[in-house]
């Protein structure tokens, strides 16, 4: 693992690079890890045919965790993740993000495009975030993380300890390392973040891979919206699946990701 301080705030950024050819930025969702990319079985089929870098982003994993919702604000998770790159001295990479990976590696390919070689969104959106969060886990998940802490968070999506499943369990683990505070700031900071002007999204020419579940709404919709938008991109649905349930199993998503990657 390598650790290096962010140019923001001087937070600790920990990630970890696995495999060789092209470069690719692993970025997961809220309040998970770099560690997922491992335990749902990404990290051995992408990092055979790529320079594997995957990032715990900052509130998340090992990485350091403010407790300002000021200090989750897209600008400064793109100054974070374009940090990473500069300290591998890689110039070019694609990027492949969950839910707010996803946003994050959006943000960072519509504002640095030449850093940017492919983009593959998976259960992303280019929507304003009011309100997403409650929907995306359960109402009132703010207060319930600040005041109750990450069991209560766990407890009210159905991820109590009697969960035995691969991807529940993974869910559960990754949940409770979080540190709450900082979940509560990252979150509030979430449902504030505006959307992408459809604009800017017309003028990216990077070519871009949406995915998102057939149950997963809104993001299905959005997913499908903003891949119709721009210049050069693609949406492929998985059926059946929520947003919880985007990356697992992995066989699919890797079916158009590694294809698309190439």
């Amino acid at each position: 693992m390598t650790v290096i301080p962010s140019p923001v705030d001087g937070i600790d950024l920990r990630y970890d690079v696995t495999g060789s050819g092209p470069a690719l930025v692993l970025l997961h969702g809220s309040v998970l890890s770099r560690a997922i990319w491992r335990g749902l079985g990404y990290l051995e089929p992408l990092a055979a045919e790529h320079t594997v870098i995957r990032v715990d982003l900052r509130g998340h994993g090992r990485s350091g965790a403010p407790h300002d919702p000021a200090a989750y604000s897209q600008e400064i998770f793109v100054a974070d993740l374009l940090a990473v790159l500069d300290a591998e001295g890689i110039g070019r990479a694609a990027l492949l993000g969950y839910s707010l990976g996803a946003r994050i590696a959006l943000t960072t390919t519509l504002e640095h495009p030449g850093r940017v070689t492919r983009l593959v969104c998976l259960g992303g959106s280019s929507s304003p975030q009011q309100g997403a969060v409650d929907s995306v886990f359960f109402p009132g998940v703010i207060d319930t993380v600040r005041d109750q802490g990450m069991e209560a968070f766990c407890a009210g999506q159905g991820l109590g300890p009697e969960v035995t499943s691969r991807r529940a369990r993974a869910t559960r683990t990754a949940f409770l390392a979080a540190d709450h505070r900082a979940v509560s700031a990252l979150l509030t900071a979430t449902d504030a973040a505006e959307g992408v002007p459809d604009e800017a999204l017309a003028a990216c020419t990077v070519p871009a891979l949406w995915m998102a579940g057939t149950e997963d709404h809104p993001r299905y919709e959005e997913s499908r919206h903003a891949a119709g938008t721009m210049a050069d991109a693609e949406f492929v649905p998985l059926p059946g699946r929520d947003h919880g349930g985007t990356l697992f199993p992995p066989d699919e998503v890797l079916a158009h990701a590694l294809p698309f990657l190439r």
